[in-house]
C-alpha cells in the first residue's frame, strides 16, 4: 500500500472515530481536531467553514495560552484544559505533535466520560497526525 492510500485510510478512520465520539458520548455538541498551526483538520458533526474555523481558533488559542503558561511555571506538558461556561464546557487536549483535540459539550455532559473518550481518541490517532496527513486533510 502506498503512502497516499495509507493517508486516505487514516483520514477515513479519523472521520469514523470522530463521528463515533459524538454518537457515543451524550451531551457532546462538537469535536474538532486542530493542526499545530491552528487549522481545523476535522470536525464532527460537520460544521460550516466559518463555525469550524472559529472553534479551531479558540481551541488553538487556549492550547497555546496554557502551553505558554506551563512553560513559564515549569509545569511540564499540559494534558488538558477545561473552560466551564454557563451553557457547556470546552475541553482541549494535546493530540500528537502540536495538534489538539477540542470538545464542546452541553451543560449536562458527563465530563469524565468525555475526557475518557478524548484520551482514547488521542491514544489511537495522535501518532497519525503527521505533516503529510495534515496536508491531505487540508488540501
Amino acid at each position: 500500500m502506498n503512502s497516499t492510500a495509507d493517508h486516505r485510510a487514516a483520514i477515513s478512520s479519523l472521520r469514523w472515530m470522530l463521528d463515533n465520539f459524538t454518537a457515543e458520548v451524550p451531551g457532546v455538541r462538537s469535536v474538532v481536531v486542530v493542526s499545530a498551526d491552528g487549522l481545523p483538520l476535522l470536525a464532527a458533526p460537520p460544521q460550516s467553514a466559518a463555525a469550524g474555523e472559529q472553534l479551531a481558533t479558540v481551541v488553538s488559542g487556549i492550547g497555546g495560552l496554557t502551553n505558554g503558561a506551563a512553560d513559564v511555571m515549569d509545569g511540564g506538558r499540559v494534558k488538558q484544559t477545561m473552560v466551564a461556561m454557563e451553557d457547556g464546557c470546552l475541553v482541549v487536549m494535546q493530540a500528537g505533535d502540536g495538534s489538539m483535540l477540542g470538545v464542546l459539550t452541553e451543560p449536562d455532559c458527563d465530563l469524565s466520560v468525555a475526557a475518557y473518550h478524548m484520551e482514547l481518541f488521542v491514544g489511537r490517532v495522535g501518532h497519525v497526525l503527521t505533516p503529510g496527513l495534515r496536508g491531505e486533510l487540508t488540501g
